[in-house]
Order: structure tokens, then sequence, then C-alpha cells
């Protein structure tokens, strides 16, 4: 293997994990963004507030998206397995 393959399959890695967390976690800031707004207009100062709706928001988006998650962790899988079948 060399130098670039490797500098290549951590770059993919990372992608994928973008990939994969990144509806949770847009989710679950304008979920917070939401909510911290609301808790200034209305002079609420509870600071466990988010937390039940960043909860549902993050199961809800992983309901959404698990197929695409799934999906791209399996590609990036196979992926490794053909590289490493080619070495």
């Amino acid at each position: 293997m060399l130098e670039t393959d490797a500098i290549k399959l951590i770059h993919d890695a990372l992608i994928v994990v973008m990939k994969a967390a990144g509806p949770m976690l847009i989710l679950s800031m304008i979920t917070g963004l939401v909510i911290s707004i609301l808790q200034t207009t209305t002079s609420i100062q509870e600071q466990t507030l988010t937390f039940v709706p960043k909860l549902i928001a993050v199961f809800l988006a992983i309901m959404v998206f698990s197929a695409y998650i799934i999906h791209t962790t399996v590609d990036y899988t196979v992926g490794v397995f053909e590289l490493i079948r080619r070495f």
C-alpha cells in the first residue's frame, strides 16, 4: 500500500463519517436553535428544555436517514475490502 492509498483511505473514511453523522447533527443543531430562540422570546431560562426535543429530532433523523447511512457505510466497507484484496 502506498502512502497515497493510505491518505485516500483516511480521507474517504472521514467523508463517510461526515455523511453518516451529518443529518443527525444538523437536525439537532436546528432544533437547539429553534428552542433557544423560543426560550429567549419567552424568557424561560430552563437549561434542560432543549434535551428532549433534540433527542426526538435525532431519533427521527435516524429513522429517516438510516437507509442512506447504511448504504454509505456498506459502499465504503466494500471498497476497503476490494482494496485489501488488490494487495
